[in-house]
Formats: C-alpha cells, sequence, structure tokens
C-alpha cells in the first residue's frame, strides 16, 4: 500500500508561475533574478497558507539553477535543481526559528556563513517563523544580516511581522503575501480535482474556497477531507453537510418569509438552524452578510462584489429584485444591531427572535408611517383616492409618495401588486436544497383592527396650526388609534378665543409685557439696571471681589431692582408664590443651570410688606441670584402678579459642630473634663495613652 501523499504537499508549486495568486511577488523576484539586483536578506510576511515557504524555497532553487528559462524559471534538470529536489542541496538550508531560537542557535548558523558553497554561486537561509527569535538572538544576527559574506543570502518568513524588532526590518526586503482569492483558489481546486479524477461541482469548490479564509493550504485540507467522506463524486450538498456550514438556502428561505411577513416561518426556520446545532451568533452574521449581499445586487455594477457561484448569484440577484430598497437598508440596521447587543443579552433566542419579529413586519411599518406622516398629507389624500376607485397604486401615486422621502422605496398592498411590481418574487429559487415556493400573501387594505402595529414604529409629528391639525381621511383606517376627527364627522366646534395679553407698559428692565391692569407706576430706571450683565468668565469671583460685594451689604444687590411708589399692598397667596417659584426652578434645571437651580431650590414664603427672605448656604450663591435677580424678579412678579414683590438672599449660618475625638488621647482629655478624677489617677498609677 503506497503512503498517501497530502495535496497540499503533492501539488505544492514549484516554479514561480504555478504559485496561487501572488503575481506580485512572483514578478518582482524573477525581475530582480534576471537583472542581478538580489539583496542580502529578504522577508516574506502575510497570513498562513499563502506561499510564504513555498516562495523562498523556488527562489533558493532559482538563483543556483545553471540553465534559467526565458521566463527565468528554473530548469529542473541541472545537477543543482536535482540536488534541491532531492532534498541533498548543501546550498540549501532551512531552518524553523520556533525550536532554534536561542543565541546558540544563531552563533551556529553564523558559523555556518563563513564558508562558501562548494558548488553554486549562493548559499541560501531559509528562517521560517522568524518572529520566535527572542530579542538577544536577534541582536546577535544583526550584523551578520547587514554585511553577509557576498554569497549568502537570508530568506525570512513570518506570519506575525509586528514581533520582528525594526532593526531586522530595516536590512530586508519586505514582501507583503495576500490572502488568496477565491476565485483563484477554486480555480487551483478544480485543477486539483482534474489531475486526480474527481467529479466535483462548481458550487462546492467554490464553497471550499470560500471556507478557507485565503489560505491554499486551507482549502486544499478540506478538499481531502471532502474526497474521503464522499468519495470520488464532490457534491455541494456533502460539503455543506460534512463542514457544518449554514447553507445559503437557509438565509434565502428567511428573507422569503419577512418579504411575505410570514413570521412563523420566519420563527420555525430559527429552530430548525438551532436543532441542527449552529451557532446563534453565527446565523445573525450570515443573515447580514446575506443582507449586504441582496443590497450590492440591486445594480448591476456592484453585482461583481459579490464572492458566490455563477449559480448562487444568479439567485441572489432574483431575489434582490423582490426585495425593495427600503427594507434592505431597515433590515440591515436591525440586524447589525442585533449583531451588537447579542453578546449582553440573557436570552440569545429570545433577542434574535425579537429582531425577525420586527423585521417580518417592516414592510407594514414603513407604509404605515407614510400614511400617518402629516407633512405628505396632500399626497396621502391623493394614494387613498386611487385606492377607492380602482384599487390599485397608480403610478402618480408611488411618485407622489415617495417624492417627499426619496431614500424610501413605496411599498404597496397586495391589491396592488402586478408582476413588475417590487414584490414579485419568483416561484422558487433553485438551490441544491429546494426552498419553498415563494407566493405572496394576500394583503387588503389595513383597517383599524388588522392593521399591524409595531412597538416603537416611528409617527412624524409637527407644529400645530392655529386652528387645529388638519384631519386625516377616513380611508387611512387609524381612527381609534387617537382622537382625530374625520372629514364626515360632526361639525367642528368653535374655536375657543383665547386670552390676549396687551403690551400696554412693558417692563424697561427685561422688555417684556405685564398684566393688564397692574402694571407698575412708569418711573426713571436706575443706570445699573442697564448695566452689562457679567460674562461667563465672571460667574464664579475672586476673593477680592467677594470681599468687597460681602461689605457693600444687601445695598449694593437693592440697587439694581426698580423701584416702586409705596403705599398698602394686598396680600400674597402663598401657594401661588410656591408653585411659580418652582416652576422659575424647573425652568432653569431644564435649561442645564444648574446653578442657578441650586439657589432657588427651597422653600420660600413672603411678609406682608411682599420681601421674601431667600437663605442661601454661602456668600457665592448671594453674589449667583444677584446676577440673575433683574430678569427673575421681573417674571416672579409678572405670574403673581404683584409688582412689589423683592427677594433678599440671607446666608444662613451654621450651627456649631462639636469636636470629632479620634485619637486615645483626645477621648482621654475630653473624659478627664468631665470627670477630673481621672487625670489624678492617671499620675498616681504613672500610665500613659495608649496611641
Amino acid at each position: 500500500m503506497d503512503n498517501f501523499v497530502v495535496s497540499a504537499r503533492k501539488y505544492r508549486p514549484s516554479t514561480f508561475r504555478s504559485v496561487v495568486g501572488q503575481q506580485h511577488v512572483t514578478t518582482t523576484l524573477q525581475n530582480a533574478i534576471q537583472s542581478q539586483h538580489l539583496a542580502q536578506a529578504f522577508l516574506f510576511c502575510g497570513p498562513r497558507g499563502v506561499g510564504k515557504t513555498t516562495c523562498a524555497r523556488i527562489l533558493a532553487k532559482t538563483i543556483n539553477c545553471t540553465n534559467l528559462s526565458p521566463e527565468t524559471e528554473a530548469c529542473g534538470a541541472c545537477a543543482s535543481c536535482v540536488a534541491f529536489q532531492d532534498n541533498a542541496s548543501f546550498n540549501v538550508h532551512e531552518l524553523d526559528a520556533a525550536s532554534n531560537n536561542s543565541v546558540e542557535d544563531i552563533r551556529s548558523l553564523v558559523e555556518q556563513v563563513r564558508y562558501a558553497p562548494q558548488a553554486g554561486k549562493y548559499k541560501i537561509y531559509i528562517i521560517d517563523e522568524v518572529h520566535m527569535l527572542s530579542n538577544a538572538a536577534f541582536n546577535a544576527f544583526l550584523k551578520t544580516l547587514e554585511e553577509p559574506p557576498s554569497y549568502a543570502i537570508f530568506i525570512l518568513a513570518t506570519t506575525e511581522r509586528h514581533k520582528i524588532i525594526p532593526t531586522i526590518l530595516s536590512r530586508c526586503q519586505i514582501f507583503d503575501f495576500s490572502r488568496i482569492k477565491v476565485e483563484d483558489m477554486r480555480g487551483h481546486l478544480r485543477y486539483v480535482a482534474t489531475q486526480e479524477g474527481i467529479t466535483a461541482e462548481d458550487d462546492a469548490l467554490h464553497l471550499l474556497a470560500q471556507k478557507a479564509d485565503g489560505g491554499l493550504r486551507d482549502a486544499l485540507s478540506m478538499f481531502d477531507q471532502m474526497v474521503t467522506f464522499g468519495g470520488n463524486n464532490l457534491t455541494y450538498k456533502e460539503v455543506v453537510q460534512n463542514l457544518h456550514i449554514l447553507d445559503y438556502d437557509y438565509y434565502f428561505r428567511l428573507v422569503d418569509s419577512l418579504l411575505t411577513e410570514n413570521l412563523s416561518a420566519a420563527l420555525l426556520l430559527l429552530d430548525e438552524v438551532m436543532q441542527n446545532g449552529f451557532d446563534l451568533h453565527n446565523f445573525v452574521v450570515g443573515t447580514a452578510e446575506h443582507l449586504r449581499g441582496l443590497l450590492v445586487c440591486k445594480d448591476a455594477v456592484t453585482v461583481q462584489l459579490l464572492e458566490v457561484s455563477d449559480g448562487i448569484k444568479k439567485q441572489y440577484v432574483a431575489q434582490a429584485q423582490a426585495a425593495p430598497l427600503a427594507f434592505l437598508l431597515s433590515a440591515l440596521n436591525l440586524i447589525s444591531q442585533c449583531d451588537r447587543e447579542f453578546k449582553q443579552a440573557k436570552n440569545q433566542r429570545l433577542h434574535v427572535e425579537l429582531a425577525l419579529m420586527k423585521l417580518a413586519y417592516l414592510n407594514g411599518a414603513v407604509q404605515f408611517v407614510r400614511e400617518l406622516n402629516p407633512a405628505t398629507n396632500g399626497e396621502a389624500k391623493k394614494k387613498t383616492s386611487s385606492l377607492n376607485n380602482g384599487g390599485e397604486v397608480t403610478s402618480s401615486a408611488l411618485d407622489s409618495s415617495s417624492s417627499g422621502h426619496a431614500q424610501h422605496a413605496p411599498v404597496a398592498t397586495a391589491d396592488a401588486i402586478t408582476p413588475a411590481a417590487s414584490h414579485a418574487v419568483p416561484a422558487a429559487y433553485a438551490t441544491e436544497s429546494p426552498a419553498a415556493p415563494y407566493v405572496a400573501a394576500a394583503r387588503p387594505v389595513a383597517s383599524a383592527s388588522q392593521l399591524p402595529m409595531p412597538t416603537g414604529a416611528p409617527v412624524a409629528t409637527g407644529p400645530a396650526p392655529a386652528d387645529g391639525p388638519e384631519p386625516l381621511p377616513v380611508e387611512n383606517g387609524v381612527e381609534e388609534l387617537h382622537d382625530t376627527p374625520s372629514i364626515e364627522a360632526d361639525p367642528a366646534a368653535d374655536i375657543t378665543e383665547r386670552h390676549q395679553m396687551r403690551d400696554t407698559l412693558p417692563h424697561v428692565e427685561i422688555g417684556v409685557p405685564s398684566f393688564e391692569g397692574i402694571e407698575p407706576t412708569p418711573r426713571p430706571t436706575p443706570a445699573a439696571a442697564f448695566a452689562k450683565m457679567p460674562g461667563l468668565n465672571s460667574k464664579m469671583p475672586s476673593l477680592k471681589g467677594l470681599s468687597s460685594k460681602q461689605a457693600a451689604g444687601p445695598a449694593a444687590a437693592a440697587a439694581t431692582e426698580p423701584q416702586f411708589n409705596t403705599g398698602p399692598v394686598a396680600p400674597i397667596d402663598a401657594a401661588l408664590l410656591q408653585r411659580v417659584w418652582q416652576e422659575l426652578a424647573e425652568e432653569r434645571r431644564a435649561q442645564n443651570r444648574m446653578s442657578e437651580y441650586w439657589v432657588l431650590n427651597r422653600a420660600v414664603t413672603a411678609n406682608a410688606e411682599h420681601n421674601i427672605e431667600l437663605a442661601v448656604d454661602n456668600p457665592i450663591q448671594v453674589d449667583q441670584f444677584n446676577e440673575m435677580r433683574v430678569e427673575f424678579l421681573a417674571e416672579l412678579r409678572r405670574r403673581t402678579g404683584h409688582p412689589r414683590l423683592t427677594v433678599q438672599p440671607v446666608v444662613t449660618v451654621a450651627a456649631p459642630t462639636a469636636k470629632k475625638l479620634y485619637t486615645t488621647s483626645d477621648k482621654f482629655e475630653y473624659l478627664a473634663e468631665r470627670f477630673p478624677a481621672l487625670r489624678e489617677a492617671k499620675q498616681r498609677l504613672g500610665l500613659e495613652a495608649d496611641y
């Protein structure tokens, strides 16, 4: 029985031409060999399985070949090439840095570099996984790497370039190997299958290439595994079953259910996915990728961005034509939110099911919001009349409904569905596992009892006109959701005349009108009332300014208040005063003026002379109140109707606090003051406090 050789070794490239997907590297190396511009050190970086070590071996073989082809390829027949192919070449040394990462190993390598090659022109040293070398080994290797003998060439390969010290990077020519494209890997797998006499479907090979994530070695390993499982006939269904992959068919069936608002089918599909042992998070991520694929297939120019086989690409294009653009954009937003919040969810299955519920009624929600949008009432009336007349949505109604929001595609009802409508979907998609036939569920014109109302559906609002909001048409079926009068309802009630405020004598300090009949007697206002209000930089006074203001006393603050004639005043309602005071405080809180809010947030009462003593905690709060005094008093007087109200801030005197007893000595002194006998006992017994 012959020993089995895996495909990754059996079909390993031996020439630059046979390297898959790295033409930018192979072309540069061939030009360097042809022009004799070979560097003393090369560094090959890139992911696993993309050909770094393979290209290093091909380069070592080619530069010592004595009979190069016109395409700068090794002949494979000279003595150097034959010795290399038989692993008997004395000029090519391959070292694994993962197991030879010490200074002693590098010192041994440096000793070998001193000897010239016995045959050939160059001695090549291939160091794989060079990032595993220790810092001491890197430093020991620096001098030899920078100035090696003319016959020595070093080729370093690594998957983690960031772990290599900069002094090594600066001495090498760096080549970045990219991930191999899916199409290139599929073509190479087709070549291997043909050489091995294996019949394989294109979809199966494409799925293997896509699952390999850019690594050709991984793709060949999975190919060998599939051949061992299914024999010489490799099918797409067997690959999906053996690799435990969520098939495209699941996502096509899911979108079919969402487009027809069939929530039951979507939930049953989710249960089937879980019963088959698939991870819910992978299902959510796959759904997002599927919606992204449908979105790029909406335009023929971007179809090439979809990396799937031709057969599955046709299914994507067919379903993309059936899915409205507004649905795809909103669904992508919802499923991305579900993906972000999946890890934080306690009940992850319920979290995914809620996302599917939102997606199932997404089209109905969009249509519902458009019918309720007050900004497009005129267009809504046209659309409603067209539905009543013929039962179909005309092109003019669709155009008018989308004119206000060009971002959203119009959503029609079931009676308006035609073969050319946006919901026209093929009967079934030709997949390996056929999906259920796509049958658009009949959706009559929604009524108040049948219209689905998704949770959190946005309802557009706007400023109400002077005579009240314009009533919605009766045909929109939403009269039960809120108290909106219809056109055929009872005659509109007479509009209640609003109380108008007459600007008879505005307050000079703030320029707002006062109540009619209780205006203050006009009197020249002190010049201090027109002083410029302090800016933000003067909100917190300095110590010098604070002391001067405190010395000035209440006389300076009272100078900024408007003065009124003396005489008897009417008593003020304490409840009214307290309510207005709290309203003014809450208004400042809503405006994020918290310092003023904390000054005003306290109960106040007025005496018989309409004087209010405002108890504050410190002189800083007195200054804060004085800065807003003019504006605050004017508004307080206007709302309460008492023009002679005044406010005087008073700093409350804090009650003296007792001394805190922390140490043992403090406690003894406190007790000794109350009981003098303790001090005498301490002296007689020679005691000391325990510190």
